[in-house]
């Protein structure tokens, strides 16, 4: 094992956030920054950049595809799709992009993430989208204009997103993050492409699997052992200023507790020494579980699509919320991924609605399977586990909203028959078991290293996002968010990656 050199910071995760984080923090010439990934690079692999093949990045060479452990309540033949690429999951998911909302950021302020407030990371969001081209989608799918005039009839007015406000109820076509040429801008394509070439600074190595943060006496973090491409042995490097970690809300917690940062019972029985115990490591992990309602259509459907999920569907189920309770995504596609093993029907010019409960109160956990890096983690979202029973509720008043959407009149000539649940179910108990048995997740894992307050125990980050009971180490991801905003989430992540590097500094 050898030193492959000496950086002024190290980042672990060259996903969406450790891209933004490394343009950033090399724009300083007289700093340097060593950008390490797992993955391959994505540099002109149209496997990755053309984003209405986005679908075939499910359970393919460049997704971690994780197993969930069995669910007492929910599917247990799910799978969490993780991106295992540089740019991570902004170079694997669909691109419907969402501005942070502002009530959620101001919700974690009152969860301990101190100057987190919208007033204070809203301004970011400008960085953002200078950066990364966001854009309406075009209204071409005619299933699609029918689907958004029925919801309208039912209390959903069609709406712009990222207009200024919070969409609770309405719907509308998604804005999303890919240029006039349906290539996407993922934060690698966006932030790291244009400057590859040009920062002799930046140190961008793909295939660099990191096995384990390295610490000096003192729980000073000073660099990262990876596995090297070839997979011939092990290489370190070192960090002068700081190591971050940016690997996600799955293999975050991982690398953490690899590392002997975690709970102390769990990293004993594993055989991992304690360096720091901390309990919320791989705890508290947060979810948009995903419901399905699937029809044939009775027309044909559209051939082409930037994405082929569209439109986005708000609302809100329990008065009082302040971000909606329910969404619901568009797919002018079949998807029988989750009910085709339980004997549904399919077809091969469908449509679906996805109902998903955007501020779900059921939380999971991340373990460690063993010592081994290579092994995959227990990763049990433990979904429709809440005590009170909340997530069934709003999920069930989502499958039948979208029941209900179906069956007036701009959408209607569009249905040929219902193929899940299908008709015959119809009373709550048999809607909550189609539920349990066939939904999926909208792959928004998050929380599982959350910041909070210096005196909140299962806080693993202070509100700068550093480690607790370290030095010289921070994580922002996805993992390190309080709770999940009520929409998809990529660009959040950015935004969060804008002020880690604001954090990093000004220090």
């Amino acid at each position: 094992m050898s030193d492959t050199g000496t950086f002024d910071y190290v980042i672990a995760g060259g996903g969406t956030a450790g891209c933004v984080l490394a343009a950033r923090l090399s724009e300083d010439r007289d700093v340097t920054v060593c950008l390490l990934e797992a993955g391959p690079s994505d540099v002109g692999d149209d496997n990755i950049l053309v984003l209405s093949e986005w679908m075939h990045l499910l359970d393919s060479g460049y997704d971690w595809d994780y197993p969930v452990e069995p669910q007492e309540r929910g599917n247990s033949f799910m799978r969490h799709a993780r991106g295992k690429v540089l740019g991570g999951c902004s170079s694997h998911n669909s691109c419907i992009a969402f501005l942070p909302p502002a009530e959620c950021l101001d919700e974690w302020v009152t969860m301990g993430a101190v100057g987190w407030s919208a007033a204070e990371i809203l301004p970011l969001t400008e960085r953002v989208k200078q950066t990364v081209a966001l854009r309406d989608v075009p209204p071409k799918d005619p299933c699609g204009t029918a689907v958004l005039e029925a919801a309208a009839m039912v209390g959903m007015p069609t709406v712009a997103f990222n207009r200024g406000e919070t969409v609770r109820n309405g719907a509308g076509w998604f804005q999303i993050n890919a240029d006039e040429g349906g290539i996407r801008m993922s934060s690698s394509r966006a932030y790291l492409h244009p400057i590859l070439e040009a920062r002799p600074n930046l140190d961008v190595r793909t295939g660099c699997w990191v096995a384990e943060i390295l610490f000096d006496d003192a729980l000073a973090a000073t660099g990262v052992r990876y596995q090297r491409p070839d997979l011939t042995g092990y290489d370190t490097v070192s960090a002068r200023r700081e190591v971050i970690v940016t690997a996600g809300a799955i293999d975050t917690p991982k690398l953490l507790m690899l590392s002997g940062i975690g709970p102390s019972v769990h990293l004993r029985e594993i055989g991992i020494d304690v360096r720091v115990d901390s309990p919320g490591v791989g705890s508290n992990l947060d979810d948009h579980v995903e419901g399905l309602v699937f029809w044939e259509a009775a027309q044909p459907m559209v051939t082409t699509s930037t994405q082929w999920w569209e439109i986005g569907l708000f609302t809100t189920v329990d008065d009082g919320c302040t971000q909606p309770d329910l969404m619901m995504h568009y797919g002018s596609v079949p998807f029988d991924m989750n009910t085709l093993r339980r004997g549904y029907p399919t077809t091969d010019n469908g449509f679906c609605l996805t109902p998903n409960v955007t501020q779900g109160r059921s939380r999971g956990t991340v373990r460690l399977r063993s010592r081994d890096f290579r092994d995959r983690p227990r990763v049990d979202p433990r979904y429709f586990t809440d005590p009170e029973g909340y997530d069934d509720r709003i999920m069930l008043a989502g499958v039948r909203l979208a029941r209900t959407i179906a069956e007036q009149p701009p959408l209607a000539p569009w249905v040929a028959r219902e193929l899940a649940p299908g008709p015959d179910a119809t009373t709550d108990d048999e809607l909550l078991d189609y539920i349990h048995q066939c939904h999926n997740t909208v792959y928004h894992p998050a929380a599982t290293v959350r910041m909070g307050s210096l005196s909140d125990p299962m806080a693993v980050l202070d509100p700068q996002l550093r480690v607790k009971g370290t030095s010289r180490l921070r994580v922002v991801d996805a993992s390190a968010m309080p709770k999940l905003p009520a929409v998809n989430p990529n660009i959040t992540v950015m935004t969060m990656a804008e002020k880690c590097a604001d954090l990093i500094r000004n220090t």
